[in-house]
């Protein structure tokens, strides 16, 4: 890693006590890449209080995650199972220029998008820790505009139950779906940021989807491009 990304890397790393002390969005603020849009803390508050207005104060709330939140989710959780969400689909939708990519060497990141069906990992929260959990997950999901939180149905075994997930904004400039797969495999294979590259956070979603017993067909088609394009570049 180039020196100057190793010295941004600590500010970024996505921990749970990074995100107690608001480090990523001190980090981004003061030194914000081109062409990055933040929500303010306004917003930040009013996106926060929307849903916790439309949460029953008393109850455990579900976050659904289906990306990063698998492996690292940073949260203080009494439950997790293995859930099912319909109607949305997991897919590398986003063209990502912070953490994991910069304006010069973009990578791609996931997203919930509209469509299909997608597994994933549900985190129940205790009712007593609901707003304090969420904050640290707006510090970490909601700052840059490019996911909504969402309410949908998750299915664990025959149980259905309601939970916040993050979708993407598909009117975000960063919105990449429906790009051809070799453009996406492309950022992936050489996108680099503050905290490494797409490749490993692909990487680490395919092992973890492994380790769930989980498939994700998408995710198996796109594995299968960067796969070709590796073997294309070592044949020169």
């Amino acid at each position: 890693m180039p020196r100057d990304l190793k010295h941004l890397a600590s500010g970024y790393e996505l921990t749970r006590e990074h995100l107690a002390q608001g480090t990523l969005l001190h980090a981004l603020r003061a030194d914000p890449p081109a062409g990055l849009k933040l929500r303010s803390d306004a917003e930040l508050e009013r996106t926060l209080q929307v849903v916790l207005d439309a949460h029953e104060s008393a109850r455990d709330l579900h976050v659904f995650g289906y990306g990063s939140l698998m492996w690292n989710p940073a949260l203080e959780v009494v439950e997790t199972s293995v859930a099912r969400v319909h109607g949305w689909h997991r897919g590398f939708c986003l063209r990502m220029i912070f953490g994991r990519g910069t304006p010069e060497e973009p990578g791609a990141m996931l997203g919930l998008d509209r469509g299909g069906a997608c597994n994933g990992l549900l985190y129940r929260i205790d009712a007593a820790k609901v707003e304090a959990e969420l904050r640290l997950l707006w510090r970490r999901e909601m700052l840059a505009g490019a996911y909504d939180a969402r309410w949908v149905p998750a299915t664990v075994d025959d149980r259905h139950i309601r939970a916040l997930t993050f979708v993407v904004n598909r009117a975000h400039d960063r919105y990449i779906g429906g790009c051809p797969i070799h453009h996406v495999a492309h950022l992936i294979r050489t996108g680099r940021g503050p905290l490494g590259t797409s490749r490993a956070y692909f990487d680490e979603t395919t092992l973890t989807l492994e380790r769930l017993g989980l498939r994700d067909t998408g995710i198996e088609r796109l594995r299968r491009a960067i796969g070709d394009a590796d073997v294309a570049e070592a044949a020169g």
